[in-house]
């Protein structure tokens, strides 16, 4: 068996590839250096390069932040902590920071899996101390370049232009695979990793769907009637009749997986780690049951009183399902409240019997991913709603049983109606309608237009944080004043500021947002007064309108912005574009 190849040669290619442009001299710098791999390094490399350290199906976390990534710096460089601060405001990397501590020291002698072990007795270690002492250890031997890579990817942000996609583009030209083959294989598995082997055998077709990892939600495209075009008509230009047509629920989107507990069939070269969720007793049996957020992470902890009514779906599906739907407020009478009585549990990781009896939640099952270990994507939605009925489960617009329902869909061919549809929609307390192609497959992390999401009335963008500022009067102690932006394109992730807004978050919030932003700057102006910061806060905002603008490079400033609400569980990656913004502009 071959030696594992040197760590500090990845880092190497890591740092090369974060200096490189273009999608496909990124892609090629990163086949190279997997091209000379055995098995077991070429999952470990392409895992790492995506920024995960762990496949979706893992559930082990390290647990470092950068509090911690920050005093393992000090005691492993004796570099002042102070000094690592300012270091880190200037350079706004901890990886960089990391790497100018360390200076000019040679590299080290890990190797690939002399990494992997450190990073799986990091995740094995209880104790703030004691992780950070290991993170201290590994620091003062290791190189710059292997220091930077490191702590970028314990603090979960690697920073060289290249996340999974970027990865499956260099599997599919190292080893001339078909994309949509390599892009299925890592959905089904969960793991860049086996499917960089699977690909580099051509045996992509041998991959299967393992629940218990989260799979990429299927997004929407947006559509609202305009002075050219009726919502009607715009609905009419991108669908055929009939359509099937849902309301728009004001929760968090999530995704439900439900199965037996039994140990998964073994599986040549496949090591099946502890998987995601929690253990019921059910009436079939003990259950395992797994909710995630649309950012991939777990949910289950977050929404204890879904398992057991999720649980008893095992019953009549006992090899599982994964469910696509959205978790909402329920009043005491188990109907659907506002939006804004969820607040109270958004971020906790535990949460207590009062504060589940005081906001009950429920779970709106609106699609099904897989049913009885059969993955459904390329089923038509038609079809996959054949499946949903089996559950048996009552209408949205009814009191839940259980805390569970099912989307209300009514069969539409008379498109004028949806005016009148989506104000019953709001009547109902729910933001809108959704509008589908009753022949479209699921498809994972894509954003097509057999999914419409109707606007209309007031508008709203998802947004990122870029800036802060000091507020006035009674909140010029907090960073209150947000400047926000947009992706340049799907594909474009470049940000594109379109305005600024000083309202709508309460001082609690802000408060926590306040800390948050200090902690994320990057730079400082106006003696400290403004920073720039990492932008990872989403938030949704409304407006008046949108006019043509010069002051932003976006060409388009928001009248007017408000923000309606924090979205924690939105990535970046999923915020309104460009496009979106200047589907809304007045005319200049």
């Amino acid at each position: 068996m071959p030696d594992s190849a040197p760590f500090g040669a990845f880092a190497r290619t890591l740092v090369a590839i974060s200096e490189q442009s273009g999608r496909h001299a990124k892609a090629d710098r990163l086949g190279a250096f997997l091209d000379d791999l055995d098995d077991d390094d070429l999952a470990r490399t392409a895992r790492w390069a995506s920024g995960r350290l762990f496949p979706l199906a893992d559930q082990r976390t390290v647990g470092v932040g950068h509090a911690a990534l920050l005093s393992a710096l000090t005691a492993a460089t004796e570099t002042e902590r102070d000094d690592l601060r300012a270091s880190l405001v200037r350079l706004g990397d901890p990886g960089d920071v990391a790497a100018a501590a360390i200076g000019e020291r040679p590299p080290s002698g890990w190797t690939l899996d002399r990494a992997e072990a450190f990073v799986e007795t990091l995740a094995e270690t209880t104790g703030s101390r004691a992780r950070t002492a290991l993170v201290a250890d590994a620091l003062s031997v290791l190189g710059p370049d292997e220091a930077r890579i490191l702590v970028r990817l314990l603090a979960g942000d690697l920073r060289i232009g290249m996340q999974e996609g970027g990865v499956e583009g260099a599997l599919v030209r190292l080893f001339e695979r078909d994309a949509a083959a390599v892009r299925r294989a890592t959905m089904l598995t969960g793991d860049i990793g086996e499917t960089a082997v699977l690909a580099r055998h051509d045996r992509l077709a041998e991959a299967r769907f393992r629940p218990f990892h989260p799979v990429r939600f299927m997004l929407a495209t947006a559509a609202e009637a305009s002075d050219e075009r009726t919502l009607a008509d715009e609905v009419a230009r991108q669908l055929e009749t009939p359509v099937a047509i849902e309301d728009k629920f004001d929760g968090i989107r999530a995704q439900a997986h439900v199965a037996l507990d039994r140990p998964p069939e073994p599986e040549p070269g496949v090591e099946h780690p502890q998987p995601h969720g929690v253990v019921a007793e059910g009436a079939s049996g003990s259950v395992r049951v797994a909710l995630f957020s649309r950012t991939l992470d777990a949910l289950t902890a977050s929404f204890p009183d879904l398992v057991g009514p999720l649980a008893a779906l095992a019953a009549g599906h006992p090899d599982g399902l994964v469910l696509d739907g959205e978790i909402v407020p329920l009043t005491a009478d188990r109907r659907i409240a506002p939006f804004q009585t969820l607040q109270a549990r958004l971020g906790r990781k535990t949460v207590s019997d009062a504060m589940q009896a005081e906001t009950p939640v429920g779970f709106v099952v609106y699609d099904v991913l897989a049913a009885d270990g059969t993955p459904l994507f390329e089923v038509p939605f038609r079809e996959r709603q054949a499946v949903l009925d089996t559950l048996g489960l009552p209408s949205a617009r009814d009191p839940f049983a259980d805390r569970l329902a099912r989307s209300h869909i009514d069969l539409v061919d008379d498109l004028a109606t949806l005016d009148d549809r989506f104000d019953a929609a709001r009547a109902r307390g729910n933001e809108g309608l959704m509008v589908k192609a009753l022949g479209a497959p699921y498809t994972p992390g894509r954003r097509g237009r057999d999914w419409l999401k109707v606007k209309k009335a007031l508008a709203t963008l998802d947004v990122v944080v870029t800036s802060v500022e000091v507020g006035s009067g009674g909140r010029r102690h907090l960073l209150s004043d947000v400047t926000f932006a947009v992706r340049r394109s799907d594909d474009d992730p470049t940000l594109l500021t379109v305005g600024k807004a000083y309202s709508g978050l309460t001082d609690a919030e802000l408060t926590e947002l306040t800390a948050w932003f200090k902690a994320h700057t990057r730079e400082t102006f106006a003696h400290g007064r403004v920073r720039t910061v990492d932008p990872e806060i989403v938030l949704e905002v409304a407006f008046d309108n949108v006019q043509v603008s010069p002051r932003h490079k976006s060409g388009y400033a928001l009248r007017f912005p408000r923000i309606v609400r924090l979205r924690p569980d939105k990535p970046v990656a999923e915020i309104d574009t460009l496009a979106s913004v200047a589907a809304l502009a007045a005319p200049a």
